[in-house]
């Protein structure tokens, strides 16, 4: 069974399964993540959609350079969970279930290649606090857990 976060799906909703792979990127006692500026500011884990055919693995190495500009080595899968939500972007009500890892953030090509999003560097104990999604959160936590760090 996939642990939930967020709120329980609303019945007679039709919810569309979007699976997805996001990432903790720690690099020098801070946490590489994203922020998309549309619709809002949302401070989010490097990630996204696994398309059609495409494997986790893949799917993650992709969003993360669109996302952030860096490419990462060695992913490792850390978690998954399930979320109900509305995707404004989409106009979609979607179930996710987000694949998460932990990889290392090797090298930098450049800015974010996907529109309004921004590269953020952060504490592990900040990114708990700034973090919108819930299971981003508690997966931040178990990060933080990990290395020693009290929040």
């Amino acid at each position: 069974m996939i642990r939930r976060f967020g709120a329980s799906p609303e019945p007679g909703r039709t919810y569309r399964r979007r699976p997805g792979a996001y990432a903790l990127l720690p690099r020098d006692g801070s946490l590489l993540l994203t922020v998309q500026y549309d619709p809002m500011p949302d401070v989010q884990l490097p990630g996204g959609g696994i398309d059609p055919g495409e494997s986790p693995t893949t799917a993650l190495h992709r969003e993360v350079f669109e996302e952030t500009g860096w490419h990462i080595a060695q992913p490792r899968k850390v978690g998954v969970f399930r979320l109900f939500t509305y995707m404004p972007e989409y106009d979609l009500w979607a179930e996710k279930i987000c694949h998460i890892y932990m990889a290392r953030p090797t090298i930098c090509k450049g800015p974010p290649t996907e529109p309004d999003h921004e590269t953020l560097w952060m504490t592990p104990e900040v990114a708990t606090q700034l973090l919108k999604s819930p299971g981003d959160r508690h997966f931040a936590e178990q990060f933080c857990m990990q290395i020693g760090s009290r929040f």
